[in-house]
């Protein structure tokens, strides 16, 4: 897949702050990984300390997936998430942005790689389907040393930023598909091809069905369902996270044993990814609104945290 050419327009000087930003981040992922992960131990404190709406909802989240927690335990992991949040931030950028031999520098394990050589010895596509998790971009390039990848992804509201994040993915994706772009994605599976993909957040879509995540009824869209059975793909769970030493260990689990019912395999995606958080909970992007979509007649939990 070609990179997107450079259209002049984006020189303007409406563009002239996000540029700005884009070359912050590139700067941040000159930062060797150890001063890195510093800085980003340093704004996930700045974040954890200062009050945002954000807050509110990871609480709202974490109080719904882990009521078993006392009070107190569930303000910690609270405190955890929103310090990983900045962690989060430096690891966007040097997922991005950093160059090919700082990321051969970030020590990484991987297990499960069996699982894809089967799939690839049946000339099968797989689907490789994994969680929010705070490293997922970087963990993402990381994977791709080892073996090609493509993504979906959703266009970023800014023609900068869309035009700067697309290209540098593209450095190490094999392809980046529009979420929309269903026929050339069904088109990459049947070819063989393997996509990294992240069904677990509330899209508000017509096509998702209310489905078990951590007990509570969560809307999940179904396309992990319906791309494994128009690509021909198998669907390999895909669980990354970041060791307290630095560095990640990623595990290709066993293909999900998928049937023809949409609701179940959508329930048997959502148990594999509550399996993941479960590992790492403090990593998991709870500040999404994860349960804002509510079956009939259940309140917005979130409508008190405005």
């Amino acid at each position: 897949m070609p990179r997107p050419s450079f259209d002049p327009s984006l020189l303007a000087p409406r563009h002239w702050p996000a540029w700005l930003g884009v070359g912050v981040i590139w700067l941040i992922a000159r930062l060797p990984y150890p001063l890195l992960l510093r800085l980003g131990g340093a704004l996930g404190a700045l974040i954890r300390n200062v009050p945002s709406r954000r807050r509110p909802i990871a609480e709202t989240n974490v109080a719904l997936c882990f009521p078993e927690l006392d009070a107190r335990a569930q303000a910690a992991l609270v405190d955890a998430h929103l310090t990983d949040i900045g962690l989060m931030l430096v690891e966007f950028a040097l997922g991005w942005m950093g160059s090919d031999r700082a990321i051969a520098r970030i020590p990484m394990r991987i297990e499960g790689l069996e699982h894809l050589q089967a799939a690839r010895a049946n000339r099968q596509g797989v689907l490789l389907v994994g969680g929010h998790f705070s490293h997922l971009e970087l963990c993402a390039r990381l994977l791709a040393r080892r073996i090609p990848i493509a993504g979906m992804y959703r266009r970023m509201d800014s023609p900068v930023f869309e035009w700067a994040v697309l290209r540098a993915r593209l450095r190490y994706a094999a392809a980046m598909f529009d979420k929309d772009d269903i026929r050339g994605t069904v088109k990459y599976l049947r070819g063989g091809g393997t996509l990294w993909y992240a069904p677990d957040q509330d899209m508000r879509s017509k096509d998702s069905v209310f489905v078990p995540f951590f007990g509570v009824p969560a809307a999940t869209i179904t396309a992990t369902h319906h791309l494994a059975r128009m690509g021909q793909a198998q669907v390999i769970p895909f669980f990354h996270r970041r060791l307290p030493e630095g560095g990640y260990a990623m595990r290709l689990g066993a293909p999900l044993p998928l049937g023809g019912d949409a609701a179940a395999d959508t329930a048997q995606v959502n148990a594999s990814i509550e399996q993941m958080v479960r590992a790492a909970p403090e990593q998991y992007l709870w500040v999404h609104k994860r349960f804002k979509t509510r079956p009939p007649g259940q309140p917005d939990p979130y409508a008190r945290k405005r």
